[in-house]
């Protein structure tokens, strides 16, 4: 069956999913960018442990390197790996609600279309027992 034959509802329903789908696609890439985020904190955070406590550490602001102390980047960079830990919590969260709306979706699409007589299946049926 080709879109142009699709009934109306069906094609509303296809679009809302086709959303979801998007919608699932931008959580998936945001946890991702997040994780390799957390990576990189941990990389950073095992290089600084390694360094004497006498060492001249540095951080970025912007594109100029700043001169700070161990324990004050350390504090700064564990701070950003709990802040991403939890924004990875709630992008895993988000995921899960979105696969299940896409296959709330997907079954109630197939319903419609398992039903369809022509008719739209949202309006309600006449002395039809299901």
């Amino acid at each position: 069956m080709s879109t142009g034959q699709m009934p109306p509802w069906l094609q509303e329903q296809i679009g809302k999913l086709q959303q979801s789908q998007q919608n699932l696609q931008s959580t998936l890439s945001q946890k991702q960018q997040v994780e390799l985020e957390q990576v990189e904190y941990e990389k950073a955070l095992e290089e600084l442990k390694k360094a004497s406590d006498d060492e001249q550490v540095f951080k970025h602001a912007g594109s100029i390197l700043i001169k700070s102390t161990k324990n004050d980047l350390i504090a700064e960079i564990e701070e950003k790996k709990e802040l991403a830990k939890t924004k990875t919590t709630v992008l895993t969260k988000q995921e899960e609600r979105i696969k299940a709306s896409l296959q709330e979706q997907e079954t109630k699409i197939q319903e419609m279309i398992k039903s369809s007589g022509k008719t739209d299946p949202s309006q309600p049926k006449t002395d039809q027992s299901k």
